[in-house]
């Protein structure tokens, strides 16, 4: 599964993927600020994924989606530069199932994306001459 990496212009570096391009950008005044920074779809991967778990979950039991959000909330440690602690908090309406809340939370705790952070894969990085 390949992801072909293009560059636009100035800050802007593009992914090609399964048919569709990914844009990004880096905010003024190093890029023009037009799509989200790399490091912003890293983050927002994360949100959305457990989203369509939570999605999948109350999708299968009829439960209805408009007013469940999940609101991501980012710990930065400012000495090393990285990110500390990442909470999701997953809003439910008055009305959601008592019985569910336990079960909607694990539903978005097998975020495939949280499961490659708890277990990272080998990043391998190369160059070649085409």
């Amino acid at each position: 599964m390949d992801m072909i990496i293009s560059f636009e212009g100035k800050a802007k570096v593009n992914a090609e993927y399964r048919g569709m391009t990914i844009h990004t950008d880096q905010p003024q005044p190093s890029g023009d600020g037009t799509a989200p920074a790399p490091f912003d779809l890293f983050l927002a991967s994360i949100g959305t994924c457990a989203g369509i778990y939570v999605k999948s979950f109350c999708d299968q039991r009829g439960i209805p989606t408009d007013n469940i959000r999940i609101v991501q909330s980012i710990e930065f440690d400012r000495v090393n530069h990285l990110v500390s602690a990442i909470k999701l908090d997953i809003q439910l309406p008055s009305t959601f199932p008592e019985k569910y809340r336990s079960a909607v939370l694990n539903a978005a705790d097998i975020c495939a994306v949280k499961r490659h952070l708890q277990n990272p894969p080998k990043i391998e990085t190369l160059t070649s001459i085409v």
